[in-house]
């Protein structure tokens, strides 16, 4: 499908979805997500497109680039941004526990919680990750489990036989760009709308969430905090805080030891059996 095609295809759906979102939050409309990143600016441009009504929000983390914080400030001013309560870094102390791959708190406690009981859009693509690639434009559901999982005309047929409460802690989430490639992505912004984006993604940056996020690889991790050492210094001290109140019960040799092991995504007995035992048997 071309892309003037999906553009369409994402302004009819917002417009279908309008009037939802009014009844839930007449003043402001849809909770468009926001995060600096392309995703999220070809979200912004095709509500506006739509015309409809909406209020953007970002929600920071603690450890946000200070570019993408900048830009955002410079070229969206009208986003809203939400500063945490409290660091990552504290919330790791809080819970005894650095967010992994496989436990990654840190999107529930600063992302997901925003936007409950609203019509929230986001940026997602089902071309971005295999695990994207199950979402669909329309979801609802509660605690992290959807319970409507489908385009929004399947949901609006059903919507009265379904009986789904949409109010109180309920997430209701709708992706525009869903179908869209990061093709569409580019295009849209540099040739459609003709905005400037982020200059992290001129240096190399293909996504640019949070400094050391989880859910980078490795080489994106090693990047991050050669650019952004104060977030390492800041994770070791963490860790080593941990390390020192009993918490982390792993064979840490220390902080830094720790460090390595989290940004390698590894088990850690996969990480201890490749960096410890392996240099004990290259030494014999």
């Amino acid at each position: 499908m071309k892309l003037d095609k999906k553009i369409d295809y994402s302004i009819n759906l917002l417009r279908k979805a309008e009037p939802m979102a009014l009844r839930l939050d007449p003043e402001n409309g849809f909770y468009l997500a926001f995060s600096g990143g392309k995703d999220s600016q070809a979200l912004y441009y095709i509500a506006q497109m739509a015309g409809v009504k909406f209020k953007a929000h970002m929600n920071l983390t603690s450890v946000d680039p200070p570019e993408v914080i900048r830009f955002v400030k410079r070229n969206y001013p009208d986003v809203e941004l939400i500063k945490p309560k409290m660091s990552i870094y504290d919330m790791a102390l809080k819970k005894h526990l650095i967010p992994t791959r496989t436990i990654r708190w840190c999107c529930a406690e600063f992302k997901e919680t925003s936007g409950a009981g609203k019509v929230t859009l986001t940026g997602i693509r089902k071309q971005e990750s295999t695990r994207r690639n199950k979402r669909n434009e329309f979801e609802t559901g509660k605690n992290g489990k959807a319970s409507f999982s489908g385009t929004f005309d399947q949901w609006e047929e059903h919507e009265e036989t379904m009986a789904i409460c949409v109010g109180g802690k309920d997430k209701i989430l709708i992706s525009p760009i869903i179908y869209w490639t990061e093709r569409d992505v580019w295009e849209f912004l540099n040739e459609v709308v003709k905005v400037p984006h982020c200059k992290l993604y001129d240096e190399g940056y293909r996504r640019i969430g949070c400094i050391l996020c989880p859910m980078s690889n490795y080489k994106q991790k090693i990047k991050d905090f050669q650019r952004f050492p104060h977030a390492k210094h800041k994770w070791i001290q963490t860790i080593q805080k941990l390390i020192d109140g009993g918490y982390i019960n792993h064979s840490f040799q220390d902080a830094e030891f720790g460090f390595r092991w989290w940004i390698s995504g590894k088990s850690f007995d996969k990480f201890y059996a490749d960096e410890v035992l392996q240099q004990k048997i290259d030494f014999e």
